[in-house]
């Protein structure tokens, strides 16, 4: 996949890719000739400064943190070297949909845990000893705290934004109607039947009702078709159909991931053989998590289990409507209240 058009809001930074040759799965698999992009935001010359990873959401980029990477933000990059990572999978790291010799459903299923071990092995490859702080939103979050299951000692601080320790039967089953719409889509082209848009009926699905809450939803097509008596989502729809058409992800890369992200369970990592708790009890790095009190996609009581099974956490409940987006920069207020939050944290 090339690089999504830029949009308003990220920031922007050189980018790299590394090759990791054969990279072994969690499941005896193996991904071959494994690449893994990322960008640096910081003067990466500079040894003195600190080291930060952040992490991508499922479906996104490493454009994901943006809105705590900046002067003054969070992720100051004059006090920090950060290290922002694509993800298995989502089509700038190697995919389903990039890989030559396994292209497709020919891939290897990995994990959300294969996702870490790739990332802990670009930073052996770096030469980096100990990073300062993991943070990550969504799927960034789980993997920030399966960071620090398998990584103990590796870092001094964990940031996980709407995470959870393990996903629960609702995610699983948004992702599985998510899924069902772009393997209906996949299936008619296979089928030799007219191509049709497998992203048509998965937008509503991913990009509304589970990102949003019924009220912000409500407000933004209100704003949106400025005219009294007027709140047809339709148009809403089309417009976001279109956005997402032309950032160039695949369908398949998103199926992946998807299945990576209904597997994850941080008791599954290591020695813990599936007993979370105890996975979150071995955390060692203070960790701060965050979620609104209302979200559609990784339930916010998911975020409070884990925070009150890690040794030493905080928790901070996001005052928005925003849903699953509070913890980006779609709802200004809260991405100021978590940038300072979370500056105080990391201090």
């Amino acid at each position: 996949m090339r690089h999504p058009p830029f949009q308003l809001g990220w920031v922007d930074a050189p980018h790299y890719s590394v090759s990791l040759g054969d990279f072994p799965l969690d499941s005896g698999g193996v991904i071959e000739d494994f690449s893994i992009s990322f960008a640096v935001h910081g003067d990466s010359r500079d040894d003195r400064l600190p080291i930060a990873l952040a992490l991508c959401a499922i479906g996104s980029t490493h454009h994901r943190m943006d809105f705590m990477i900046g002067t003054g933000q969070a992720l100051d990059p004059s006090r920090l070297r950060i290290l922002a990572i694509d993800a298995i999978g989502n089509g700038l790291t190697t995919s389903p949909s990039t890989s030559r010799s396994q292209p497709g459903y020919l891939f290897p299923q990995f994990t959300i845990g294969d996702m870490v071990r790739s990332q802990a092995s670009l930073v052996k490859r770096l030469g980096i000893e100990k990073l300062d702080l993991v943070a990550g939103a969504s799927m960034g979050g789980m993997q920030s705290l399966a960071w620090g299951v398998m990584y103990p000692e590796a870092m001094r601080r964990i940031v996980a934004l709407t995470p959870m320790a393990k996903t629960t039967p609702w995610a699983r089953l948004v992702n599985l109607l998510a899924r069902s719409t772009l393997e209906r889509g996949m299936c008619h082209e296979l089928g030799g039947e007219p191509a049709t848009d497998p992203w048509y009926d998965w937008v509503p699905l991913m990009l509304a009702l589970s990102m949003r809450t019924p009220s912000q939803f409500d407000a933004e097509i209100l704003d949106f078709c400025r005219s009294p008596g007027k709140s047809d989502p339709c148009p809403w729809l089309d417009l976001r159909r279109s956005w997402w058409r032309s950032q160039g992800f695949e369908s398949i890369d998103w199926i992946y991931q998807s299945r990576a992200y209904d597997l994850h369970d941080v008791g599954k990592l290591g020695s813990f053989n599936g007993d979370t708790v105890a996975a979150l009890n071995s955390v060692r790095a203070p960790t701060f998590i965050a979620a609104p009190s209302l979200d559609l996609y990784n339930p916010a009581d998911a975020a409070v289990w884990a925070s009150r099974h890690i040794p030493e956490c905080h928790y901070m409940e996001i005052n928005s409507v925003y849903g699953h987006m509070a913890a980006s920069g779609l709802d200004q207020s809260a991405s100021r209240a978590l940038n300072d939050a979370v500056a105080r944290f990391i201090a």
